[in-house]
């Protein structure tokens, strides 16, 4: 197994770069330090030529969809009652999920550099297809890592990553889920860091990946805080989003951190229990995570006493991790965000209700977030508004929803009751 270190870095100092208060960092191996410094400066050459966002905006909006709609859900937020419940609908997006948003913006990236060989994780797959589909478009070589457990759940995202044209390598070792895929994804970096550039999927890993990656999903909180005030006249009470890595989340987060009466709400895979190994909620507050140093970055990691890596369990796989991006620990230590966690079950629920009132499957991981919603909502005055990073859409899970689901038609209140 892995192992985490339970000791902070020293005298973190804030405000420098790469660091979330006392989270985030660089820890990988020497032979990684002059890539990452690499990719560092050609980040923010890239950031500051023009040329290079308007073809990614372009692509955006051209080849992805964007803007993605902000969609009142009136069905469900009248038989819950409280909250208006608005969506936004990174499902609609190309390849169904917000991972596109980043793995476009490194895919560009990458080419600018001169890479021609991507490699990339994936546990849901999203971030895989997404990342084989910009090596598609751009003409570039693709591996994608995957935990064979993962692969086994998420074969449909298998077969596009492969119709795309991408290498899908299984990962046996260890859980066979996400944490392994990084694990032997920056193994291949390390071997052939000359000619290969790494797309991570989430807003974590060594620096400059949790702001780089921040930085390309932030266009949904953007888009969000124009939409919400087009059609309410003000913010929302609150902003929802599940939180694997954390990516989808610190997206539709960003834009609103200086709104201090804007709830930040992080949802965890709370699994089936709170013993270590039953669920993936690091900020639990019983059997949950600490401060440690994994796959690059210090952040909070379910570990045992020892400080080796605890597996992890959700039925949602993008879920399925055993630590957080940096700034999202910085957010839960400071109390900007609050991050609560959702069982299997309720998951499981949230996507029967939202599918037979919106006529909307989502993600197994947006689940977490609208059982939240459907949670939270009753407790909010009507004139309040809610809104849900609805990060991807459910096509990819019907495999697992047949299995966990005795669907016979239409009961009598999907809201209580499967």
């Amino acid at each position: 197994m892995s192992t985490a270190t339970v000791n902070p870095p020293l005298n973190p100092v804030q405000g420098v770069p790469g660091r979330f208060g006392a989270y985030g960092g660089r820890y990988v191996p020497e032979t990684l330090m002059a890539a990452l410094e690499e990719l560092e400066a050609a980040y923010a050459e890239a950031q500051a030529d023009p040329e290079f966002q308007t073809t990614l905006d372009g692509l955006l909006h051209h080849y992805c969809g964007r803007p993605t709609p902000l969609y009142f859900a009136k069905r469900l937020s009248e038989q819950l009652g409280g909250a208006k419940i608005y969506l936004k609908r990174e499902d609609l997006l190309h390849t169904g999920a917000h991972k596109i948003n980043n793995a476009l913006g490194q895919g560009l990236l990458a080419r600018r550099m001169g890479k021609q060989r991507i490699i990339a994780e994936t546990g849901a797959g999203q971030h895989g297809v997404a990342t084989a589909t910009v090596c598609a478009l751009l003409g570039l070589e693709c591996v994608i890592y995957m935990g064979e457990e993962d692969m086994r759940r998420q074969e449909l995202n298998v077969y596009r990553m492969r119709l795309l044209g991408a290498e899908v390598r299984g990962v046996s070792g260890g859980s066979a889920t996400l944490k392994d895929a990084i694990n032997e994804a920056m193994r291949d970096w390390v071997t052939n860091v000359r000619n290969t550039y790494y797309v991570l999927g989430s807003a974590l890993g060594s620096h400059p990946y949790p702001t780089m990656v921040r930085d390309f999903q932030r266009v949904i909180s953007r888009e969000a805080r124009i939409q919400i005030l087009e059609q309410e006249g003000k913010l929302p009470a609150a902003i929802v989003a599940c939180v694997g890595g954390g990516s989808n989340a610190i997206g539709a987060f960003y834009e609103f951190l200086s709104d201090s009466n804007v709830q930040l709400i992080g949802v965890e895979g709370g699994g089936r229990g709170t013993a270590l190994g039953e669920h993936a909620a690091r900020f639990q507050k019983i059997g949950g995570g600490l401060p440690g140093v994994l796959q690059g970055t210090y952040s909070y990691v379910l570990q045992n006493d020892a400080g080796q890596v605890s597996s992890t369990h959700s039925v949602s796989a993008g879920l399925d991790y055993a630590s957080v991006g940096p700034e999202h620990a910085m957010l839960h230590d400071s109390g900007r965000a609050t991050y609560t966690s959702c069982s299997d079950t309720d998951a499981l629920k949230a996507t029967v209700a939202l599918s037979r009132t919106e006529g909307i499957i989502p993600a197994l991981e947006s689940a977490h977030a609208i059982s939240e919603a459907m949670r939270l909502a009753p407790t909010m005055a009507k004139t309040d508004v809610l809104m849900v990073n609805l990060s991807g859409r459910g096509d990819k899970d019907i495999g697992i929803l047949a299995r966990e689901l005795d669907l016979k038609g239409a009961e009598a209140s999907p809201i209580v009751s499967i």
